[in-house]
């Protein structure tokens, strides 16, 4: 057995400081919300503790910060016993709810003078005990039951905001329990995320919080943007507890445990009730969902006085705001049609008052999620509104079906233009195969057509693309389609905002050089669905001029290298549009032009990496996944878009998505980065 040399003293020492900071700032930003270095200085820390712990592998501790996200998923949720059980509380719906709440209280406590509470926002997340031994986080369970939950600490791991390990000075045994929420927007974009990548999204941020707790897959969970705030303990050894609820939390936080920062103390039921209204109007702008406020007894003494009901316990109750859900009538369905394409679907509703608007209309999200609801025109439905986040159909109420309902189609043109819609198997996402035509598409097409790595126009962002179709420019007409960009003048782009004669007159001479172009780059900023630089440069070269693509069949396109079945469709579908046909003519017509070139079509067997099929997943530091795919292409490699069992390997950058999961189920190879750069290494010789 080879000898194993142990990390120097220096090493150990630098290891143990650099952990020692990274905690403190850890609890300096998300338990003090007070940081004292920027997110630049913070990375450096963290790169520097990787460094060294790369360097000698012996040097990395279980609680490491580096350590947080696990290396293995586990088989199943294994059952947690809580020896202190997690109860529920009752709910007040109104002011006389809580006002008998309090009257029962001083009866009980045989005491007229008011009583003090403590009162916290109620989030809607889901709870968890955390158990603490020697100020080492060792387990993390569900709820459940309130007797029995499951073991999530793989998961908990990976949440920043809980510590690892505890300040000086926390108990021997800590058992605390904490609602694990997930921010709006971090919601939204999550979900942003897996529409565009054809995923199924979450109903709500509680969902998304629950499902994203109890992932088999640490690094699933690591990848979702989860928050905590602690509420609460149920056991403890080797302290004597604070004698009120509020000092408690405080203790809590200088422990390094994150507690909500509203939490307040108020006097009677006038203070709940101040308290409750105090946070009914902050309600829509936090950051994260509450559902009420809970209010309790701040006197653990009391507290015991008290004592339990049922599954209850007396000294405490949650005072719910009003609903966010009601029942109304799905009077229509209609699609609208995103910057990308998507098609969504949107319930037109009988208008009903919910979550403090007026609501008619809720968005249905996609086609799957209309057939798992099945909602129909005709039925009635339970309509949830939660702060600024869209209206939506949370379920169909079956019992009140009327015979007349009518189920939902999805259109097979698209609403806006006419194309036709496309919807690849196995895919959530339907949409519209008009990019260059479409109206709804119309802003998004010409910012990707003049990209850089498209045709690269300089000087024509955003703002200045927003004006050109919102403002009649061409014979009373805005810019439509990317060739009307080559019809504009020096005095038309003058006379947009902020635009002078010599910016006019740049971007007029950048609009003249970007007609010189190649096939590979016009084909990437036509923007075909799925066709990125390294796919545009495999058409071109196979084919060799756009007219023979355009002559292919979706087999003779599948032929290329780099292109599978639905790519091809992709492709074969979009050439076929005969106002995708008359935009690109239209260019032609207005001098974009690229050299003619031979097809060039790869022997059988030529490449290192011939016979091998890769999938990208995630984002990688070193290259984008375009380069990397022209990369593998170059080398006689093919890159899919999907995993299979014939997939050779997946590549796995940072926040890989479903993909990763997939390849492990299958058994398939997973490189890294740095594994994936080794290979090109090694077969490039």
């Amino acid at each position: 057995m080879p000898f194993s040399k142990s990390p120097s003293a220096r090493m150990l020492a630098r290891a143990d400081e650099l952990r020692r900071r990274i905690e403190y700032h850890n609890y300096r930003y998300y338990v003090l919300d007070d940081p004292e270095i920027s997110d630049a200085q913070y990375d450096r820390l963290m790169q520097s503790l990787r460094a060294l712990e790369a360097e000698d592998p012996q040097l990395i501790t279980p609680d490491s910060p580096t350590q947080r996200v696990g290396a293995h998923p586990v088989g199943q949720l294994a059952e947690v016993t809580h020896q202190v059980p997690m109860l529920s509380l009752d709910n007040a719906f109104t002011e006389e709810d809580v006002i008998a709440f309090d009257r029962r209280l001083r009866e009980r406590l045989e005491t007229s003078e008011e009583i003090e509470y403590a009162a916290e926002p109620k989030l809607d997340g889901l709870a968890v005990s955390f158990l603490y031994e020697s100020g080492r986080l060792v387990q993390a369970a569900t709820r459940g039951d309130g007797m029995r939950g499951e073991d999530v600490t793989h998961s908990v791991r990976t949440i920043k905001a809980v510590p690892i390990a505890l300040r000086a000075g926390a108990p021997l045994r800590l058992e605390v329990r904490g609602e694990v929420f997930m921010p709006v927007q971090g919601f939204k974009d999550m979900n942003a995320r897996a529409l565009a990548q054809g995923e199924k999204i979450f109903v709500n941020p509680r969902n998304a919080a629950a499902g994203s707790i109890r992932q088999l897959d640490p690094q699933l969970a690591a990848a979702r943007p989860l928050d905590v705030f602690f509420y609460g303990i149920g056991q403890s050894e080797g302290w004597t507890p604070p004698a009120r609820h509020y000092e408690l939390l405080q203790r809590l936080r200088e422990f390094g445990l994150k507690i909500s920062p509203l939490v307040k103390q108020v006097r009677g039921v006038q203070g709940v009730l101040a308290y409750y209204r105090e946070m009914a109007a902050l309600r829509s702008s936090l950051a994260y969902e509450i559902d009420g406020v809970v209010y309790k007894v701040d006197c653990y003494a009391q507290q015991r006085e008290l004592g339990f009901v049922a599954r209850a316990p007396r000294w405490a109750i949650a005072h719910k705001f009003p609903a966010h859900e009601e029942n109304t009538v799905v009077r229509a369905v209609e699609f609208q049609v995103g910057r990308t394409g998507a098609l969504t679907p949107v319930a037109r509703l009988a208008p009903v008052f919910v979550g403090g608007v007026t609501v008619s209309n809720a968005t249905l999200h996609n086609m799957d999620e209309v057939r798992r609801k099945d909602v129909r025109i005709g039925d009635t439905v339970v309509v949830r509104r939660a702060g600024d986040v869209i209206p939506e159909v949370v379920k169909v109420i079956l019992e009140r079906r009327p015979s007349t309902a009518q189920e939902v189609a999805l259109p097979t043109i698209c609403p806006v233009c006419g194309s036709d819609v496309e919807r690849a198997e196995g895919e959530v996402i339907a949409r519209c195969s008009g990019g260059l035509y479409c109206a709804a598409q119309r802003k998004e097409a010409l910012r990707h057509f003049a990209a850089r790595r498209a045709l690269d126009i300089d000087g024509l962002g955003s703002k200045i693309i927003d004006q050109l179709i919102d403002t009649p420019l061409i014979d009373g007409a805005p810019v439509r389609s990317p060739a009307d960009l080559f019809r504009l003048t020096a005095p038309q782009l003058a006379s947009l905002e902020r635009m002078g004669e010599k910016s006019a007159a740049n971007l007029i001479a950048a609009l003249e050089r970007s007609k010189s172009t190649t096939l590979a780059r016009f084909l990437y900023a036509l923007g075909i669905r799925d066709v990125g630089e390294a796919t545009a440069a495999a058409l071109a070269e196979h084919f060799g001029s756009l007219e023979a693509l355009q002559r292919a069949s979706v087999e003779d396109i599948q032929e290329v290298p780099d292109v599978g079945p639905v790519v091809a469709s992709h492709v074969h579908t979009f050439l076929q549009q005969m106002h995708n046909r008359a935009v690109i003519e239209a260019l032609r017509e207005q001098g974009v032009h690229w050299p003619v070139q031979t097809p060039r079509r790869p022997s059988a067997g030529e490449g290192a990496l011939t016979g091998r099929s890769f999938v990208l997943t995630g984002t990688l530091t070193s290259m984008s996944r375009d380069q990397a795919s022209a990369r593998i292409v170059a080398l006689g490699g093919k890159v899919s878009s999907s995993v299979s069992k014939k997939t050779s390997y997946v590549v796995a950058g940072a926040e890989p998505g479903s993909k990763l999961q997939k390849a492990r189920e299958l058994g398939v190879e997973v490189l890294d980065e740095a594994a994936f750069l080794a290979l090109l290494g090694r077969v490039i010789g």
